[in-house]
């Protein structure tokens, strides 16, 4: 009987102590709709537009040699006959050499453009993610998620987890205050 009753109690106490230690932390958590952040960013904008008129430059550039090789191949088919077969072939393998340099000239300027912007969108999430940490541990968050159409890593979660405004507010505020500017908004042309 002693032996049961002995037992009895250390299986009350083990069930005491194992409710004491499996007692549940509730965790501070977020998320941020990274989409939204770079949608929203003014820096994000401001690469943006500078990576676009870099474009619109570097486009016009191309544009007026495009422009002067198709003059040239113009003149080409109105002079082939009257000059020769081989003129003609003589002139038609430069154009084509020519045509063959304007082709991967622009393969360069659209590679360089997208290294380069790629770069600055880089460092950017770098500096967001460093943001990110900071604004967590300030403000006694366990975990901070992120969602939206690039990493979908949240599949749902309560609105009132959702901390994008206040970051996307931060992340502008500390830019302005870097003495950025801010790009005016431009009306989309329909």
């Amino acid at each position: 009987m002693i032996k049961k009753t002995v037992i009895l109690f250390a299986i009350a106490i083990a069930i005491i102590s194992c409710n004491k230690t499996t007692e549940v932390k509730e965790f501070k958590t977020a998320y941020v709709d990274t989409s939204k952040l770079m949608e929203e960013s003014i820096e994000a904008k401001d690469i943006e537009a500078k990576y676009k008129d870099k474009s619109k430059v570097m486009g016009n550039q191309l544009e007026a040699e495009v422009t002067r090789f198709k003059s040239e191949a113009a003149n080409f088919k109105k002079n082939a006959q009257a000059n020769g077969q081989a003129w003609a072939q003589q002139k038609g393998a430069e154009l084509s050499q020519r045509e063959q340099q304007l082709s991967y000239a622009q393969q360069a300027m659209l590679q360089q453009l997208q290294q380069e912007s790629g770069a600055e969108m880089d460092s950017l999430v770098i500096g967001y993610r460093k943001m990110l940490k900071e604004y967590g541990k300030e403000k006694g968050y366990d975990y901070i998620y992120g969602s939206g159409e690039a990493s979908p890593s949240i599949l749902y979660a309560k609105d009132n987890y959702d901390i994008t405004k206040e970051i996307v507010k931060m992340v502008n505020d500390k830019y302005k205050a870097a003495g950025k500017k801010e790009e005016a908004p431009k009306e989309e042309k329909k």
